[in-house]
């Protein structure tokens, strides 16, 4: 029992200072892309310019795609779920 107690504490002080973990580890950088639509969009709340580009299909890239997944994961479908 006082074993489960102290993993018990150990875990909460882990997850207690991981809250803390890295915060002065970061840098400060100047956004060189500042106010510019077609990266942010016209208002932050707005989709960015660049996202409304659309592509016409190409069936070679889908079928290297898929040869790709099946090679990676298997013979499954996309219908069949997790």
């Amino acid at each position: 029992m006082k074993l489960r107690k102290i993993a018990a504490l150990l875990a909460g002080v882990a997850l207690l200072s991981s809250c803390e973990y890295q915060k002065y580890n970061r840098i400060e950088q100047i956004d060189v892309r500042s106010g510019n639509e077609y990266v942010y969009g016209v208002h932050p709340d707005s989709a960015a310019r660049q996202r409304s580009i659309q592509y016409a299909a190409n069936p070679d890239i889908d079928n290297r795609v898929n040869a790709i997944q099946e090679k990676l994961f298997g013979t499954t479908t996309m219908a069949q779920g997790n």
